[in-house]
């Protein structure tokens, strides 16, 4: 197939109607990028949305499904990028999703500020390890560890996006919430909804989503506890709903 280079494959995402290029050797998505796109709001009809540390592009195609408005991915790896566009070329989505290759702390010089109703990001989540540690498949070392951008690079480029009353939406790991929380209210993010996903129940969650909104009120809600695996080790109804549409 024209579309797939060397070691990629062709994937359906789950519950839609689309097919995602991935590659095990560079980045293929994970249930988080899944998570993120359903927990966050979206308006349906119109508006500007932007996904940040877009990889291969599966937030802006996830979140496609849900909204007419228009979309932009952010990745700074030239060969995600790659993968992402012709992703959005393969479902026929190019005239509501655009990528852009580009780094966050530098994307308000391409996009200006203040223009989006919506910013989610599914950032890196564990701190730069020591040359020893670090993962020897630079793609995705970039992709999981804080290399080029840092938590608070991501949170600050989010809150430059956002509209007042835009709503910035984080996937990330528990132990960072109070770092998160901290860091949204120094770029003036107020946190609004936070739900806590659990691989099942009796275990520690293992996943945060959290949803913020520019210049907000103090008021959080903490949404009921989701719940990965069942005792049987099967998807739990709320999973199957989310990925398969069941």
């Amino acid at each position: 197939m024209d579309f797939l280079k060397e070691g990629e494959r062709l994937d359906y995402l789950l519950a839609e109607d689309l097919r995602i290029i991935q590659s095990p050797a560079v980045f293929s998505f994970s249930l988080d990028a899944v998570l993120l796109a359903r927990f966050v709001y979206v308006p349906i009809q119109k508006g500007n949305l932007i996904d940040l540390c877009s990889g291969n592009g599966v937030i802006p195609l996830f979140l496609s499904t849900r909204t007419k408005g228009a979309i932009t991915g952010v990745e700074i790896q030239e060969r995600l990028h790659d993968m992402a566009v012709r992703s959005i070329e393969y479902n026929k989505l190019q005239g509501q999703i655009e990528m852009i290759r580009g780094d966050i702390k530098e994307i308000h010089q391409v996009l200006g500020y203040g223009k989006f109703d919506v910013v989610t990001c599914n950032p890196p989540y564990f701190p730069t390890p020591s040359r020893e540690e670090i993962n020897e498949n630079e793609h995705l070392a970039i992709a999981r560890h804080e290399i080029l951008c840092t938590l608070e690079d991501a949170i600050k480029a989010s809150s430059g996006l956002a509209k007042q009353g835009g709503k910035v939406a984080f996937v990330h790991r528990p132990g960072r919430f109070l770092d998160i929380v901290t860091l949204m209210r120094k770029y003036k993010l107020e946190p609004k909804r936070v739900q806590f996903v659990y691989p099942k129940a009796g275990k520690e969650a293992n996943t945060l989503l959290i949803e913020a909104v520019k210049n907000g009120n103090p008021d959080l809600k903490i949404l009921p506890p989701l719940f990965v695996y069942n005792e049987e080790n099967e998807y739990t109804p709320e999973m199957r709903e989310i990925l398969y549409g069941e």
